[in-house]
């Protein structure tokens, strides 16, 4: 699957842990959450790179006593019609300060990519269909946003000039 990080192809060095497979070494794994939660020793244990892929029916706060153990966390968008990643991207860059890769993987939309990334998502993995080229150009569709967000752009009604 095509990895977009620093609105490019990256290549993805992470790799995802499945349910019964246990790390080997100390290259970058991801593990769902329900493993982390039940609290694998051998994941404790792992002195490499470590992320958690969180559902959309996850919530930021199940893991925010452990978030400074994760350097990569990937938030799930089931379907297009569920939201709930936007907001819990929100609350790790905002509330629980997660400086971190924030990821977004499963229905990554080149529609939706460009506000994905105004929540704080700065990786984006889509499907092996997908056209790479437009999901990048997604990221700089707009020049200006109605209101304010995780990232730096300044919205509408900071470029007002007065009188106008």
């Amino acid at each position: 699957m095509p990895l977009i990080k620093s609105d490019a192809v990256e290549h993805d060095i992470w790799t995802y842990l499945g349910a019964n497979e246990y790390p080997g070494g100390d290259q970058p794994l991801i593990v769902d959450y329900i493993r982390w939660r039940e609290g694998d020793g051998a994941i404790a244990a792992h002195n490499g790179p470590l992320g958690i892929r969180l559902r959309s029916d996850q919530a930021p706060k199940l893991i925010a006593d452990d978030i400074g153990r994760f350097d990569l966390i990937a938030l799930a968008f089931p379907v297009m019609a569920d939201g709930r990643s936007f907001s819990h991207a929100r609350i790790l860059r905002n509330r629980l300060h997660f400086k971190g890769e924030l990821r977004a993987v499963g229905t990554v939309l080149e529609d939706q990519i460009f506000f994905m990334r105004r929540c704080g998502f700065d990786a984006f993995e889509l499907d092996a269909e997908q056209n790479v080229d437009r999901a990048i150009s997604a990221l700089t569709g707009f020049s200006t946003a109605y209101q304010a967000a995780s990232d730096d752009l300044a919205p509408a009604f900071r470029n007002r000039q007065p009188g106008g």
